[in-house]
Formats: structure tokens, sequence, C-alpha cells
């Protein structure tokens, strides 16, 4: 739910691959796994589904770090926004059920938000809506923790207005799918959880996933790195996010989800078809992954120290799951190691190597950076011998050396380069070059 925004780019890096998948070798793909472990850059969950068939799976690092509980197969990680898919399965299943329509006007369930009247079910689905994402507001952090009701989520929406006219375009927003949520509920007359239960987890079996609550044992615990270590990060409550991030799942069941899904025992092939018709970047419910010619379909998701993926590739009928609750990598990077090694290309294992300064070194970085060419301030602070970005209304980046006067932060692929001697930064990510000045 929470995001970095500018900083956190979530690009899928396209090759030039055309062939198709020939005898599987992932010893390349253990080295690099075991590269990331070793340097504690990835805690987590991956398992590779080809025709239903698992055909690779591994788990990285602890379950609950500070009890030494390693992680399994069982593991039952939040998987953030993977929910909106089955919370747009549950739509589109209300909507055959002549419940919905997916053309019905938010102003028959929500009539005071902001140009009710012009948002339909369709927009909502489609991140089309202008709703604000109240998830972007500071004042988000107040309450994220604690339990809340729909008046009170109602009413944070409500407060972030709208941004666009409806339809205009596209832009990703949280509060689309709690909206959704809460309409499910009212047209069917029983809770998301369930609902969930009902049309997805008890037919297909998927004993491992569930609305959550309360963090279960089977549960992993959530954490950052800093200080050299894992750190526990606090856990979302799950009344905040609801049908846009509250799922609990295993890597296991997100395979057999998808798999179901596109075996059209969810919903049907219209309404699959629906999810997967893209405008502006965005599905229902849905984003496209394409890997050279290949084109995956699926969802990311990140919440408190989780981060996650679930993407399907129909020509290839190949499922893609990547769970983690411990992350200081770029992510982008290690689902393309996993697609890579199914492919036949070469997996490339990760240079950790970083240049070690000194705190006088660094204090020539600190200091207000701010661009003309998009509206974001970066703050750089030194906490130690460690340079902190604090980009606006972001969370804090601990940036790791890795030259002359060159930073990186490789959770989400950015390259910080600085001219001190003119007062400059530039920030590098997914091919964009963005020019900062210290005020």
């Amino acid at each position: 739910m929470r995001k970095y925004k500018v900083l956190a780019l979530i690009l899928w890096i396209s090759t030039g691959f055309s062939g198709l998948a020939t005898a599987q070798d992932f010893s390349k793909l253990d080295q690099f796994l075991d590269s990331l472990q070793m340097h504690d850059k990835f805690m987590g969950n991956i398992l590779l589904s080809h025709e239903d068939k698992v055909i690779y799976e591994r788990s990285i690092g602890f379950h609950d770090s500070e009890a030494g509980e390693k992680l399994t197969e069982a593991s039952r990680f939040r998987v953030g926004s993977i929910s909106k898919m089955f919370t747009t399965s549950l739509v589109l299943k209300s909507v055959e059920e002549g419940k919905l329509s997916l053309e019905q006007p938010l102003s028959d369930f929500y009539p005071q938000v902001k140009n009710a009247e012009k948002i339909t079910i369709s927009h909502l689905l489609q991140h089309r809506s202008g709703i604000h994402n109240f998830t972007n507001d500071e004042v988000y952090m107040t309450y994220y923790l604690n339990p809340q009701t729909e008046e009170f989520m109602v009413e944070q929406i409500l407060a972030g207005g709208s941004d666009f006219e409806p339809d205009s375009k596209g832009e990703y927003s949280n509060s689309n799918f709690v909206l959704l949520t809460y309409i499910l509920e009212k047209v069917n007359h029983h809770s998301y959880a369930d609902l969930i239960k009902e049309y997805i987890t008890s037919p297909l079996r998927l004993k491992g996933t569930y609305v959550g609550k309360a963090p279960e044992k089977e549960e992993t615990k959530s954490y950052k790195f800093g200080d050299g270590k894992w750190v526990f990060e606090p856990l979302t409550d799950m009344s905040v996010p609801a049908g846009a991030g509250a799922i609990v799942s295993t890597t296991t069941d997100l395979a057999k989800f998808i798999e179901v899904l596109y075996a059209g025992k969810i919903v049907s092939e219209e309404s699959l078809g629906l999810m997967m018709e893209m405008e502006d970047g965005f599905g229902r419910g849905m984003f496209q992954f394409p890997y050279g010619v290949q084109k995956g379909y699926g969802h990311n998701g990140g919440i408190d120290g989780f981060h996650s993926h679930l993407s399907y590739f129909p020509e290839e009928k190949l499922s893609v799951v990547s769970l983690s609750n411990g992350l200081n990598f770029n992510s982008n990077e290690i689902l393309l190691a996993v697609l890579d090694s199914y492919f036949g290309k070469e997996v490339k294992i990760p240079n950790f190597s970083s240049v070690v300064l000194s705190e006088e070194d660094l204090d020539e970085y600190v200091g207000v950076y701010a661009s003309e060419q998009i509206p974001l301030v970066i703050t750089f602070v030194r906490d130690g011998n460690v340079l902190i970005a604090k980009p606006s209304g972001q969370p804090d980046a601990p940036l790791e050396a890795k030259g002359e006067h060159r930073f990186e932060f490789a959770m989400v692929g950015a390259i910080f380069e600085f001219a001190p001697e003119t007062g400059g930064m530039t920030l590098k990510q997914g091919g964009a070059s963005i020019a900062f000045r210290r005020k």
C-alpha cells in the first residue's frame, strides 16, 4: 500500500529474447539467489509453475528472524495489491450474477464522492476514476496501524477529492478498490472475507489464503534492512486496505489461483478478457508484463515490508510467483533473473561491492535538492557513515556508495550521481535521467 512514488517506478524491463523455453537449468538462478541471501538483499519464496506443475521453488531467509525460524514453502505472506485481482474477480462475478453492472455509476452507492455520477464500476476497476489515492497522503501514516471503519475510510477518500476528470486517463489509486470492497459487501450482503471464502478459497481449496486480521503464527513477519540487520516493520491493520491489499497467501495458492482463473473456473472467459483489456497501461485489476515477445498478466504488491508479484504467461502456460517479507534489492531484477533462467538466457550474478566513505566525505552531499523537471524535493542527510535520501512524501532511502560521487538505492534501481563542485545531482532510474540542484 505504501509505495516509493517517483523513486519506485515499477518497470518491467523487456528483453530481446524471442525463443521458446527449452529444458530449464536453474543452477544459475540458485547462484543468483544464494548471492542475494549472502548479502542480506532478499528474504522470501519464489515459485515457477508450467502447465500447472511446479518446476522451481525456493525459500530464502527467515519467517521470524528474532526466533531464527526459516521460511518454508507453506509460509504465508501479506500480498498487498495482488488482492486487487481477487477483488476484481468478485466484482466481475457479481456482474455475471446480475448484482452489478460495469456501467453502474458510483453515485448509486456513494453520491457524496466528487464526480460520482460520472464514475462507473469499470472506471474504478481500471483506475480511471480520478479519485485521489489516500495512501499518498502524509496523514495516512497516522492511522494505518489501527482498525478503521468504513465511515472513517470513506471520509479519508472524500478528503482527497478528485485528481482528474473521470475516464480522461489512468492513474493508480487504492481508493478505487477500497470503495469496491464496500460495494461488494452491499450488493452481496456478506463481508468481503466471506465472499473471498465462498467464491475463491473454498472452491479452490486454498487453505493458506484469506483476508488478514490479527497476524497468525503461520504468517511471516515483515522486515526492512537497516543498521546492518533485518529490522521488524510494523504491520498495517487490514481494515485499512480492505480489498485493495488485505489478502494473505502462499506461493502455491497464488499459482493455483491464477491458473484456475485462466482456466475460466472463477469468472467467465469474457470477464477474464475484460481484466486483461489494457488502457493507459491499466487492465481491470491487472497489469501487463512484457518479456520480449511474451506477455504476462498479473499484479505486483507492496505493504509494510512485504513485496509480491504474481503473473501468468498464457502462451507459455507459465505462472510466476514471488513473495518477499524483506527486500533490500530491486525486485524487478529478481523477476528478470527468474524469467531469464526459465527461457534459457544468461543469469548475471550481481556485484555487491561497495565503496567505504568517511563521515567527512559524505558531508559534501548533504542538503536539499530540487528539480525543474518533476515536482520532487529530495533532502540528503548523513546518519553516521550512511547517506540517507528523504524524498518529499516518501519513506527514507539509505544509499550505498558505489563510486566517486555515485550512490545507489538498489531496491528500486535508482542511481544518484552528485557533482559537488556545481551543487548538482542527477537521478537515474528506468532509463530516465532527472537533474536536481542543491538549494
